[in-house]
C-alpha cells in the first residue's frame, strides 16, 4: 500500500519521522524530495501520487489549514473509495490550537491522532503505523 503524507512546510521533520516509520513497517511512502525533480511540474506530479496511493496521512496544524495544497489533497482523498478508512488525521501540537473553522467538517468526526510538536511523538506514529497496518 502506498501512503501519501500531506504537510505543510513547518512540518517537514515531523512528516519525514512518520515516514520512515512507515517504510519501517513495510509500507510504501511517496516521497516527494526523491520524486519531484527540479524542472518537474509539482502539481502533475502530486496528482499523479495521490492517484496512485491508497492511503493518506495529513499532518494538521494552523498552517497547514491555510495551505490551498493540503486542503486540496483532504479533498482528494475524501473524493475517493480507496482512501475509505484510510484518511489518518493528526493534530500536531495541542487541539486548541487547531482552528476548526478551518477544518474541512469531516474530520471533525474522524478519529484523530494528537501529535505532541515536539518531544514524545513515538507514541502517536506508531498508532498511525498500527492504524494503517490494519487497513492494508
Amino acid at each position: 500500500m502506498q501512503v501519501f503524507i500531506s504537510h505543510s512546510h513547518d512540518t517537514v521533520t515531523l512528516a519525514k519521522k512518520v515516514g520512515a516509520a512507515l517504510e519501517r513497517a513495510g509500507l510504501n511512502v511517496w516521497n516527494y524530495e526523491q520524486e519531484i525533480l527540479p524542472g518537474d511540474n509539482w502539481a502533475q506530479k502530486i496528482g499523479q501520487a495521490l492517484e496512485a496511493s491508497q492511503a493518506m496521512v495529513v499532518l494538521l496544524t494552523p498552517h497547514s489549514l491555510n495551505s490551498p495544497t493540503v486542503l486540496r489533497d483532504i479533498e482528494y482523498a475524501l473524493s475517493r473509495k480507496n482512501f475509505n478508512r484510510r484518511l489518518i488525521p493528526v493534530f500536531v501540537s495541542s487541539e486548541e490550537s487547531i482552528p476548526y473553522e478551518k477544518l474541512p467538517w469531516i474530520l471533525s468526526h474522524l478519529n484523530v491522532i494528537k501529535l505532541p510538536e515536539y518531544g514524545k511523538q513515538e507514541e502517536g506514529i506508531n498508532r498511525i503505523t498500527e492504524a494503517l497496518q490494519a487497513v492494508a
